[in-house]
């Protein structure tokens, strides 16, 4: 498969994995392999450690939330939120299972082996080290351009409401 292939197929693939809380579940049940597949793809995109914060972070969120107000509260509710804290992170495991039942019931076996064979390569190994950066670019980029086109567009639009001798 020709690298620009192997490309579009782990692009299309990144695509689906974020669209994956969005969709209904499919019909169809993936074969194991496809599931194996999907699980290794979302291992190199990295996507268990971001899940492993998504508890600690709200238990410390809801922590700093309490205290703020309550801080007589600090320890106990600290005590409390660790004795809580294993069953809430047990239920990241179900959304690992679903992500990877999705992707595996929307790609074929072999898409998935060429998505992963991709990101196991070096050219993938590169694209992986420098996907964070890309995103922070191209997320900055499109704010830069919201911006300005909302300042743009109320512009323009001043300009047609004066044209009909009407002002806002």
């Amino acid at each position: 498969m020709s690298s620009s292939k192997m490309k579009i197929k782990a692009s299309l693939g990144a695509a689906l994995v974020l669209a994956i809380s969005s969709v209904g579940a499919s019909a169809e049940e993936p074969t194991p392999a496809a599931l194996n597949y999907a699980n290794q793809v979302f291992v190199h995109i990295g996507m268990k450690p971001a899940l492993d914060q998504v508890v600690p972070g709200m238990l410390a969120q809801l922590e700093h939330n309490v205290t703020t107000t309550r801080p007589e509260l600090k320890d106990a509710l600290h005590e409390a939120l660790l004795t809580i804290q294993p069953e809430f992170a047990k239920t990241e495991q179900g959304v690992l299972t679903d992500s990877a039942k999705f992707l595996a019931s929307k790609l074929t076996e072999e898409e998935l082996k060429d998505i992963l064979t991709f990101y196991e390569s070096p050219v993938g190994k590169k694209y992986l080290a420098v996907e964070p950066s890309l995103m922070q670019e191209v997320g900055d980029l499109a704010r830069t351009w919201r911006q300005q086109l909302s300042t743009d567009i109320l512009t323009r639009a001043r300009e047609e409401m004066k044209k009909k001798g009407l002002d806002f």
